[in-house]
């Protein structure tokens, strides 16, 4: 049986609609808690995949979130071996920087609510291509930023953000949006963030529960079919991990 350990950074934001994904395929999941759990006891190569998910903190922040920099070493020693790694908003973020990138608040304001991608051609011929036919779109909640790592390949963009998706070697990947969500699960999120929702000028928990109800369903259907394909990409790499 191949092993998830999941890195989770608040409680509502979970897996969503991966989790059934990786159990039809066998995957034994164990999350371990940011701030909770010691991080540092975690061996970087021993996981058969690694999940970091989102959460409301900086990359930068490390100061106040010792546990940051073990989210950093393990990023660090499981990307040079390229094995299967899965980032999403502050684990894309923690991705870019362990590669070397700078991660920072964005110069354009928060990205919070739903919209379409823009896909690279490299995105195209993706499985990120499920979006693109079916003009699904996604939820995007964050704040900062971050360049493109060197050696990474753009998948997709947004009009407000350039990197949204990024892939490394074969069995990398950095996603800033997330395609995990669930409308049901959305509810916990509308809760939890209820205090940056009430911050941001035109936006409402109103209205991304309408959202939420329109383009919800279809984003569910098309991510069963790109994470199927995302992992049935994994693969002997050129970096000499396995």
């Amino acid at each position: 049986m191949q092993n998830a350990l999941v890195i989770q950074h608040v409680p509502f934001e979970d897996l969503g609609n991966l989790r059934p994904v990786l159990e039809q395929r066998g995957y034994q999941i164990v999350y371990q808690q940011a701030g909770l759990d010691d991080l540092s006891l975690i061996e970087p190569l021993q996981p058969d995949l690694l999940i970091i998910l989102g959460g409301p903190i900086g990359v930068y922040e490390e100061q106040d979130y010792p546990f940051i920099k073990d989210e950093l070493r393990l990023l660090e020693k499981r990307l040079t071996k390229d094995l299967p790694t899965l980032g999403i908003c502050l684990g894309s973020q923690l991705m870019a920087r362990a590669l070397g990138a700078v991660v920072y608040p964005g110069g354009n304001g928060k990205e919070v609510g739903w919209g379409k991608l823009q896909l690279s051609p490299a995105g195209e011929s993706s499985f990120l291509r499920y979006l693109s036919a079916s003009e699904t779109a996604v939820l995007h909640w964050h704040g900062d930023t971050f360049d493109l790592p060197k050696d990474a390949v753009l998948l997709a963009s947004s009009p407000q953000y350039q990197n949204q998706a990024f892939s490394w070697g074969n069995n990398c990947l950095g996603l800033q949006f997330h395609p995990e969500v669930t409308a049901r699960g959305m509810e916990r999120w509308f809760i939890g963030h209820a205090c940056e929702i009430a911050s941001l000028n035109g936006t409402s928990v109103t209205q991304l529960r309408a959202d939420t109800r329109l383009h919800a369903p279809a984003l569910e259907s098309m991510t069963y079919r790109f994470w199927d394909d995302w992992l049935d990409g994994f693969g002997v790499n050129e970096r000499g991990g396995a």
